[in-house]
């Protein structure tokens, strides 16, 4: 007999209520939850896969240990044993800063993801932290440090209530959005048309959101900081400016803009200067109006620039914290709201990767370093010699891949939280699988501090835990157990240590609701089976809609959110400065000096013009970069590794339709198909990303039919963005010409098959 249940969707940042039914203990069909408050009903592709992705066959249900050379089954208690015994040795001779953490962005995905790995990292106290975010949004968390002291204030779009809506660097409807959660993001983009509202797309591709758009401007890639700093000009010369509330350094940053006219920029961005001033004039004309870039202007050599100038431009307009603009969501989870007032701002540079000499940013240092940090001697520290990577898979998401996965074979010991044996799992020592999505209960702590709707969902596991599988909470706060000396204590002591030192100190905040109470008393009154849930009961009940413990009755708990199996609405998004504010000043910080110091590199890209062609990335709606190419229903059909090219450029260097085609990078060359369209611009191609399954040693079956290839190999590493250290991934120049040779003659047979 049938039943159904409700999840939280974990496969993108959209995190859609799902419906699922279940034949026994497997989901055989999933749908959208109408009834869910924040995305009514709207599934994805990617949803309505959920139970292919969740039942796939390889992932893997026990432990693997290494014996003699092999991976091998091993029971929890052999894995957390090897654990212990190879991770500890290495911290107590060389120190915690020998042992690196990869972070991938599957943790922001997923409960387990988003409690224990910071108390990993504090366990551990290592400074070799590596995750996803410098090869994604990097530079905007460090211009919202910059600018607002927090960088985790991100503000986002108010999709529902704007009228006029610039994206540059983003194509939410394949995308479903990031760092803006939004479910049906196509349906608001098609409502804000509706109601007379404008959508202008600034992308080199003519995307699927692009051809929705009202306007499209096919920048060249990389100068994403020209035009909306030209943009910035155009509103202070000709006096269109409206600064937000809270904000200093208005004069200040009119005069160090001030050569980026229109007429200046137009050349390096290839966008006449008319439209640029358009753009500028438009944005300023609308009643409310929002900027939102995405990873097309982050992933470029002035990522954190261009990602600082969106936000200027929003400040500039009198758009940010206004309704209809840019505002700052109020997670459920959100500590308690401080009074407004200076806080400790944010610093950079706090300290530096050992071999480049990288400047930290956010407690990370580039994921492009990390082989170089393994693989490199140096006078100073010691390398990296023991590896925890939590659904992490770098030899596909970094650059440079081949030097990696070397560089992985030369440790002393890995560890990898991973359901599958893929290109960087299969290098552990000790692998270590979670369970299925739909045995594992789910919150978004993360993507509700980026919704563009406050509200608050949670719903338990659909399936219960299988026999022999491990809870991924659990399986995590063994990990920090085995690494930190404590191996073989009870892991329910890690929630609790949390939940104490939390309550601890929210009992000497004066601004808490539970000031002045006993920390004991109040976590006997936690509700929940699990730690997890009595972790997620004391955030709810101290955060911003909380009960505050009996303070506020009809605030929010555990319980109450049990009630509201399809959450809780809390309105939309509300005005809220100076509030979220933590610079020293108190105020927003128009011109940070790293920001300033950064500009005389900005004014020398005026003069630069990329000779032959570029790179972009892409990605499809039915892919989350290397997670789903094992899944059948989530590949094929336009879902393929191949690569954009321009009509003109393809026939200028003899290159086919269908065609093998080899294209080479700094880091090296890769051979694909030929995809000939003109949905791309002339003097740019694109490859997606998360491609590259061909590797010895997985067990990814369907993948590895159909492996496409690593878009990052051609990549050496060496481009970042200096501020954020995020991996320079578009704009990249790279040299194409018709494939020959066997590599060529297997795409060709591969392509045949295939069709």
């Amino acid at each position: 007999m049938s039943r159904t249940a409700l999840r939280i969707c974990p496969l993108c940042e959209a995190t859609c209520g799902l419906t699922l039914t279940i034949e026994g203990t497997r989901v055989t069909h999933a749908r959208g939850d109408r009834d869910d408050v924040f995305s009514q009903g709207f599934i994805c592709p990617k949803g309505a896969s959920f139970g292919a992705v969740d039942s796939d066959p390889d992932r893997l249900r026990t432990p693997l240990v290494r014996r003699d050379g092999e991976l091998r089954e091993a029971t929890w208690e052999e894995a957390f044993d090897a654990v212990a015994a190879g991770i500890r040795p290495v911290v107590e001779r060389h120190g915690p800063n020998s042992v690196g953490v990869v972070l991938g962005n599957p943790n922001v995905h997923t409960m387990a993801g988003a409690l224990y790995p910071p108390v990993l990292l504090a366990g551990l106290g290592t400074r070799s932290v590596f995750t996803a975010s410098t090869v994604d949004q990097m530079p905007k968390h460090v211009s919202s440090g910059l600018l607002f002291g927090d960088a985790n204030a991100i503000p986002v779009p108010d999709l529902d209530r704007t009228g006029h809506l610039l994206l540059i660097g983003a194509n939410p409807l394949e995308s479903n959005g990031s760092l803006c959660t939004a479910p049906d993001f196509p349906g608001k983009l098609k409502a804000l048309k509706a109601r007379g509202g404008t959508l202008v797309v600034i992308d080199p591709r003519r995307t699927r959101t692009a051809k929705l758009a009202d306007r499209h401007i096919a920048v060249r890639p990389g100068t994403d900081a020209l035009l909306l700093a030209a943009m910035a000009q155009v509103l202070f010369e000709e006096g269109l400016t409206e600064p937000a509330p809270y904000v200093q350094g208005v004069e200040e940053l009119a005069d160090a803009i001030r050569e980026f006219t229109p007429e200046a920029v137009a050349e390096a961005c290839d966008v006449e200067a008319g439209a640029i001033r358009a753009l500028a004039r438009d944005l300023a004309a609308a009643p409310a109006a929002a900027v939102y870039g995405r990873i097309g202007s982050c992933t470029v050599p002035h990522g954190t620039l261009a990602s600082w100038l969106v936000d200027v431009l929003n400040i500039l307009t009198g758009n940010l914290d206004r309704p209809g603009g840019a505002l700052f969501p109020q997670a459920a989870t959100d500590k308690t709201p401080r009074p407004a007032g200076p806080g400790r701002g944010f610093a950079l540079g706090r300290w530096h990767s050992r071999v480049s000499r990288h400047p930290e940013a956010k407690g990370e240092l580039p994921l492009s370093a990390l082989a170089e940090e393994i693989d490199t001697a140096t006078e100073e520290g010691e390398p990296v010699r023991a590896l925890i990577a939590v659904a992490a898979n770098p030899v596909l998401s970094a650059p440079d891949g081949d030097r990696l996965d070397k560089a992985l074979d030369s440790l002393d010991f890995m560890v990898s939280v991973d359901p599958y044996l893929n290109e960087t799992s299969r290098h552990a020592d000790v692998v270590l699988p979670p369970p299925p999505p739909s045995q594992s209960p789910h919150h978004d702590f993360a993507f509700n501090t980026l919704a563009v709707r406050n509200q608050v969902r949670y719903t338990r596991p659909a399936v219960p835990l299988e026999p022999g599988r491990m809870a991924e909470t659990e399986i995590l706060a063994r990990l920090i157990l085995a690494v930190t000396g404590m191996h073989g204590a009870d892991p329910a002591a890690v929630d609790q240590m949390v939940i104490d030192q939390t309550l601890g100190k929210a009992v000497k905040e004066p601004h808490s609701p539970v000031h002045g109470g006993d920390p004991r008393e109040l976590a006997a009154r936690l509700g929940g089976d699990t730690g997890p849930e009595r972790r997620l009961d004391m955030m709810l009940r101290l955060g911003p809609y909380g009960d505050g413990f009996g303070v506020r009755p009809d605030g929010l708990s555990l319980d109450k959110l049990l009630a509201h199996p399809h959450g809780i609405d809390l309105g939309p998004l509300e005005p809220r400065l100076p509030q979220p504010l933590k610079t020293r000043s108190g105020r927003v910080e128009l011109l940070p000096g790293p920001i300033a110091d950064d500009l005389p590199r900005l004014r020398a890209a005026l003069a630069e013009r990329p000779e032959g062609l570029v790179l972009v990335g892409r990605r499809h709606l039915r892919s989350n970069n290397s997670w789903m190419h094992n899944v059948p229903a989530l590949t094929g059909g336009s879902n393929r590794c191949t690569l954009h090219i321009h009509p003109e450029d393809a026939e200028r260097l003899g290159v086919e339709d269908g065609a093998a085609v080899r294209v080479k990078g700094a880091g090296g060359q890769v051979t694909a198909p030929a995809e000939v369209t003109d949905t791309i611009r002339r003097g740019v191609v694109s490859l997606p990303h998360g491609w590259g399954h061909n590797r010895p040693g997985t067990r990814l079956s369907h993948a590895s039919t159909d492996p496409g290839v690593n878009v990052n190999q051609l990549l050496d590493g060496r481009l970042l963005d200096p501020l954020s250290g995020n991996a320079v991934l578009n704009g990249v120049p790279v040299e194409v010409a018709p494939g020959t040779g066997p590599e060529a003659s297997a795409v060709t047979e591969k392509l045949t098959a295939l069709t």
